[in-house]
């Protein structure tokens, strides 16, 4: 599968029926997804994080890129998969793109906050992307996380002046993670292209979220949280 099946299923989409993409954290849970019908698959570093033992954004890049290698060979054939390399490890972007390409990832997430709390300068992000883009060409599509309420102030206004910036830097979504859901329409109104959101992991949540106006919603670490908490009720209950 390519970037360019993977792009396409983010566009020309009808109102209310957003691209759901479940997200794998090891091989196993890529295959169940898979196996579920969905057309692609979108790799959280959380789930990833959790699965290896490391806290969310301390995984080595070498790990990362391993884990993502193995999601992808295990369901690479059916379907594309994306995946979440934080804020590009200090790669530069050739490396990054390289590394991307080498584990057979169609698309990736790219934060613009450093990880410790503090959002990066938004001109001097979209300058870095620019040249993602320029590395990759149509080979990724680039999902711009936009973290102005995750760690900023979370002012609509100013997460759409950054979506704006990734959108003409080359992304081919944003992600305004954590978002709140009613002020889903205005951030619409402001952006062009493709907006994901972040949903729970129940049908409501991704319903409501499509009324809203999200193209395409993905769960973050959500699933793998879900599916540890069953096997802890299930080892309790074995256990009595």
């Amino acid at each position: 599968m390519t970037a360019t099946t993977f792009r396409a299923l983010h566009h020309d989409r009808a109102a209310g029926d957003p691209l759901v993409l479940p997200g794998p954290w090891d091989a196993a849970s890529a295959r169940v997804l898979a196996d579920a019908g969905y057309p692609a698959l979108a790799i959280p570093s959380a789930g990833v994080a959790a699965s290896l033992g490391y806290e969310d954004g301390a995984t080595p890049p070498d790990e990362m890129f391993a884990a993502v290698t193995r999601i992808v060979r295990a369901v690479a054939v059916a379907v594309p998969v994306s995946a979440d390399v934080e804020g590009g490890y200090g790669l530069a972007p050739r490396e990054l793109v390289g590394r991307l390409l080498e584990a057979g990832a169609v698309g990736c997430n790219l934060e613009d906050s450093d990880g410790h709390g503090t959002l990066k300068d938004p001109r001097r992000h979209a300058d870095w992307l620019a040249e993602v883009r320029a590395e990759a060409g149509e080979e990724l599509f680039i999902n711009a996380r936009v973290d102005t309420f995750l760690v900023g102030t979370g002012d609509p206004v100013e997460a759409v002046e950054r979506a704006r910036l990734y959108v003409a830097a080359g992304a081919d979504c944003v992600y305004p993670i954590l978002a709140p859901p009613q002020l889903l329409p205005q951030l619409r109104e402001g952006i062009s292209g493709p907006i994901n959101m972040a949903a729970d992991p129940d049908r409501e949540s991704v319903a409501e979220l499509g009324r809203q106006g999200a193209t395409r919603i993905t769960f973050g670490p959500g699933m793998q949280r879900y599916a540890m908490a069953s096997i802890g009720d299930l080892a309790a209950e074995l256990r009595a």
